[in-house]
């Protein structure tokens, strides 16, 4: 979810900040940190909301992000181990209750998103780990009647080099909490690193391999039940009529209850749920969505995009400049809804009393999820208690504006009176609605007689993520949803004439963030279209775009380190041919070069792919790495495989046979390449995805001179007659 660019974060506070309040909760996971209650007992230096030392010299950091496969439970651990000069071996991680001491440092809720887990977290959490080094180093000092100033600490130690004594941090820990907190802290020199700036071995790693790691779906409690629900065929359709003789008269079903989101049946287990669910008899009043088809919605955004929007930016007066441009250009791009298939389907598991509730659920949205919860459950939000699991995945699917997974859930359980799982299969998830939107470009650029451009226009045609959301009065102005037009709105390239509009029709196919957000379409839209103006001028298209970013030297870093670490103009093996592309988004920059052949039948192989990243300082370059890994593969699956299509309202994809996800025998060979840089960390999770598709596409034309306007790629599109 973009929130870092398209969303502005003052804004997001704005609506964010009605959201916040709560109580101070003592919650602990002894499956993530590898501790017992014993152990628990001893840990007694608590200097502030992030860090706790035991006297068995244990630390415990408590992360306030969500850990999806992204790393923060390192990362996080290492801004505060740096500081605190702890051993990191004895570093153990525990995930932070719903709380506003664990509030996002920019955004003012509890949350996960938008790629800004460090870069809102660089200085607080350094801080905080400098506070608890110097209050036990003053435990310390007391402790042997010396200076503070004469004593260091360093790899869980606290030492008083003059007379070669030292003490642990667990030794300390006693003397340490009476220790009065520093006003102001003093953080190292970078060139005194230890931690950051290295490749750090993830701690999460062991848990996972060992089967010990708690996901959502491998939580249990006592009593606890499991409910699956039959959900409409069309989005907002209702059940009219319920027939569940057949559904209550499978052993191990205990209930078939109604709630908003459809009909849940609950039971002794997932197998005896899912098989009531299958014996359910619904009739449904479908309702105006059941009208709804892919074929129509492209003929009326097509429409659209002949008309003027909403101007999101507009310089010069370039509706004149393409008139009398010496070459003109147009072209008119798609992308299709797009699911966000976390390899673990959503679940949520909860156990509401009449004064409490206490849920267990792989959540990006702490804060929200909290507040909706307690309204349905008819309780204060410092009354639900919000335990956040590892997530199998998330691309903002798990930061629903109306966390419609957990409500649901909720909903349920308020229902049967018992603990209760819902679990989402599959099916659900593909066809259970809130997806990347669907969208339509028209594009057109005037070039000079040189081949320069001189004017460029762009109207965007699709669904706003933000309309109908509680974010929206604070986040849409103008009738520009921010989301929708980032990665085109800050055209970063040297053109005289702008103008991008934005058209935002009302379609009853709920939609929201997706990995990348606006910039997963923009990228490939605007990056298309640029190489398209390349080769009809005549140009390389890599240098064309190094003449037009001549004044933006971080986009020119990754630009030309990419094309050099891929050898841009270096001959290939026959059938190949590379594709060049660079965005910015998230506060970073990236740059990607493909190699993709086309054979006869149209079908697409990506060998290669040369990504190179400016992401501010690297806290865990190894994180990274496999964080631009991570969005090729999601992005190129996109590219090539990715489309939720609509037929009477209804979904056409149902699994990952018709809905399929990049395998490894296909996946290409990947090299990153981070450039140094001293600025403030900035964004990895997302910025990887949105230059593949296009890159992808441009050595696509490279190789047979087709282009490909819209996504997924097909082989029917390329195919040799």
């Amino acid at each position: 979810m973009n929130i870092a660019t398209g969303m502005r974060r003052r804004d997001f506070f704005k609506a964010g900040a009605a959201l916040g309040g709560g109580l101070l909760i003592s919650f602990y996971l002894p499956e993530l940190s590898g501790t017992s209650e014993t152990d628990r007992a001893k840990e007694t230096f608590a200097p502030n909301a992030f860090i706790r030392i035991g006297t068995d010299d244990s630390v415990t950091i408590i992360v306030n992000k969500a850990e999806m496969g992204q790393g923060v439970y390192t990362s996080m651990p290492m801004l505060i181990a740096e500081e605190l000069e702890a051993d990191w071996s004895r570093i153990r991680v525990e995930s932070a209750p719903v709380d506003p001491a664990y509030n996002h440092a920019v955004f003012g809720i509890q949350m996960t998103g938008g790629s800004t887990s460090v870069n809102s977290e660089w200085e607080r959490l350094r801080k905080a780990g400098a506070m608890a080094r110097m209050m036990l180093i003053a435990a310390a000092a007391q402790t042997w009647n010396v200076n503070a100033q004469s004593c260091r600490a360093e790899s869980g130690y606290v030492i008083h080099a003059a007379s070669n004594r030292r003490l642990s941090f667990g030794a300390l820990a006693d003397s340490a909490v009476k220790m009065e907190p520093p006003k102001e802290v003093v953080l190292k020199d970078p060139k005194d690193y230890k931690l950051i700036g290295k490749p750090t071995h993830r701690l999460d790693t062991p848990s996972k391999i060992n089967g010990t790691a708690q996901f959502g779906l491998d939580v249990r409690i006592p009593g606890m039940l499991t409910a699956v629900l039959a959900r409409p065929p069309v989005f907002g359709a209702k059940a009219v009529r319920i027939n569940d003789e057949k559904a209550k008269s499978v052993p191990g079903v205990a209930a078939v209850v109604s709630v908003r989101a459809g009909v849940a049946v609950v039971a002794s287990g997932f197998w005896p749920a899912k098989l009531g669910r299958d014996a359910l008899d619904i009739v449904w009043e479908e309702g105006p969505n059941a009208t709804l088809s892919t074929a129509s919605l492209r003929e009326q955004y097509a429409n659209l995009a002949k008309t003027p929007g909403a101007v999101a930016r507009k310089d010069g007066d370039p509706t004149q400049t393409l008139a009398s441009a010496a070459k003109q250009v147009t072209a008119e791009y798609e992308v299709p809804y797009l699911a966000h298939a976390m390899m673990e389907p959503l679940n949520c598991l909860v156990d509401l009393r009449s004064d409490r509730c206490e849920i267990w659920t792989g959540t990006q949205f702490q804060t929200v999820d909290r507040a909706a919860a307690a309204a349905v459950a008819g309780l204060k939000p410092e009354q639900v208690q919000i335990h956040t699991t590892l997530l199998g995945g998330g691309f903002g699917r798990r930061a629903n504006p109306v966390s419609d997974f957990v409500v649901e859930a909720v909903e349920v359980a308020k229902a049967v009176g018992a603990p209760v799982k819902v679990i989402w299969t599959r099916e659900d998830d593909i066809r259970g609605g809130w997806y990347r939107p669907m969208w339509y470009d028209r594009l057109a650029a005037g070039l000079d007689a040189a081949g320069n451009p001189v004017a460029w226009t762009h109207t965007i045609v699709g669904q706003s993520i933000l309309a109908g959301t509680m974010f929206e009065s604070v986040m849409v102005k103008n009738g520009i949803d921010g989301s929708s037009v980032e990665g085109a709105a800050e055209l970063p390239y040297a053109i005289p004439n702008v103008l991008v509009d934005l058209h935002s029709p009302k379609v009853g196919v709920p939609v929201q963030w997706w990995r990348s957000v606006g910039h997963s379409h923009t990228g490939f839209v605007v990056e298309s279209f640029l190489d398209e103006l390349a080769h009809t001028a005549g140009k390389d298209p890599y240098e064309f775009r190094r003449a037009l970013l001549a004044h933006q030297p971080r986009y020119l870093g990754v630009l030309e380190l990419a094309a050099s670490k891929a050898k841009w103009g270096a001959p290939l093996p026959g059938g190949r041919a590379r594709g060049i592309a660079v965005h910015f988004s998230f506060d970073s920059y990236v740059a990607q070069v493909a190699e993709a052949s086309v054979a006869d039948d149209g079908t697409v192989r990506v060998h290669r792919v040369v990504c190179a990243v400016d992401c501010g300082r690297v806290v865990n370059p190894d994180t990274v790495v496999a964080q631009m890994e991570g969005g090729i593969i999601f992005g190129l699956t996109a590219a090539l495989k990715g489309e939720i299509t609509l037929e009477r309202g209804r979904v056409q994809q149902r699994n990952f046979h018709d809905y399929p996800m990049l395998r490894m025998n296909e996946a290409p060979d990947i090299e990153v390449y981070i450039v140094p840089s001293t600025e403030h960390p900035t964004g990895v999770g997302e910025p990887g995805v949105p230059a593949v598709a296009p890159a992808v596409a441009n050595a696509i034309f490279a190789a047979t001179g087709k282009r490909v306007r819209r996504l997924p790629v097909r082989a029917s599109d390329l195919r040799k007659a």
